[in-house]
């Protein structure tokens, strides 16, 4: 599968690498990983959970990712903890044990009305989950949505087009930022509307990963770049790839805010898609195999190698990621 460069994100992000004033991105790095990366299991042959129930799988997932933002205290550089688990972790955890429990986290009626008292309760870690009043905010609004125009089920939002991410305005991606604002994840850069889309795109990675093999198969995953968040670019970072300004990396390892929609915000973003989609054509170059690896499988290695990892990252106040 080729990579599409002129998919809605990638070909966004392209406008700002040329641009890059706050960091710079060694070509020659990214090839160098390629190739220690190039035999290892990204687990292309993985064929789901056949445990899992698909349609209640698909409303978990949405879920999950209209709340999968920000798990580090702001004033302490603190990650939300549960037991052994960190961040996005922790919190899957704690809402697959309230399901169990038999709170109806998944209906619309439920996320449109829930407070933040019964919220807190639901949460509770190491510390508070942070901005746990954003969150709830937002759930409130999604659950408004889907009440008004799905009859609470996201179900019905994803059986209302094509199984595409992109369909002239129809697929699933288009249709999840135009319905649901908090999905619409943009920066303006230098007067371009650049596209990061994090947790829309998130949301159907989950989907697909699990379920295309026996459900639910989405048509065109050349259009998936990486999920630029906090946790790649430190992975980039630490393959050198990356390379920061003094300032901003004294910046960043000294837990000091990151404006959202500023220069430096977006340049680590860009610089985040960007890089994966080289290293992922890099990798396919190299491997001698009929299974490509798509872009949205290296992010999950390298999320998955680096979440828990306590090397200082960007710290940004943000829903999108």
């Amino acid at each position: 599968m080729e990579i599409n460069w002129e998919s809605k994100v990638l070909s966004s992000v392209l406008k700002v690498i040329p641009r890059l004033s706050f960091l710079e991105i060694d070509e020659e790095k990214i090839n160098e990983v390629a190739q220690q990366l190039a035999h290892e299991d990204f687990l292309t042959s993985y064929q789901g959970d056949t445990d899992i129930e698909p349609r209640e799988y698909m409303r978990k997932t949405l879920f999950v990712n209209t709340l999968n933002f920000v798990f580090t205290d702001f004033s302490t550089s603190v990650k939300y903890q549960y037991k052994q688990l960190s961040d996005t972790d922790a919190m899957v955890y704690q809402i697959d044990k309230a399901i169990q429990k038999g709170v109806p986290l998944l209906q619309g009626h439920y996320m449109r009305d829930v407070n933040i008292v019964e919220f807190r309760k639901l949460f509770t870690g190491n510390i508070e989950m942070p901005m746990l009043e954003e969150k709830v905010e937002i759930l409130n609004e999604v659950g408004e949505t889907l009440v008004s125009k799905y009859d609470g089920d996201w179900i019905n939002f994803i059986e209302d087009g094509p199984k595409k991410l992109y369909a002239n305005g129809e697929g699933l991606v288009e249709r999840l930022i135009t319905d649901f604002k908090r999905f619409d994840d943009f920066s303006i850069y230098e007067n371009e509307k650049i596209y990061f889309l994090k947790l829309a795109q998130l949301a159907f990675w989950g989907i697909h990963r699990e379920l295309s093999s026996t459900y639910f198969y989405i048509e065109d995953m050349e259009n998936m770049t990486a999920f630029a968040d906090y946790i790649i670019p430190v992975a980039l970072q630490a393959f050198g790839i990356t390379k920061y300004t003094p300032e901003l990396e004294k910046n960043i390892n000294e837990g000091v805010l990151i404006e959202r929609d500023s220069k430096e915000e977006i340049e680590i973003r860009a610089a985040t898609i960007y890089a994966t989609a080289k290293m992922t054509e890099s990798i396919n170059e190299l491997k001698n195999r009929k299974e490509k690896v798509i872009i949205p499988q290296l992010d999950f290695k390298l999320w998955t190698e680096f979440h828990a990892d306590n090397t200082p990252h960007h710290l940004t106040k943000t829903i999108m990621y």
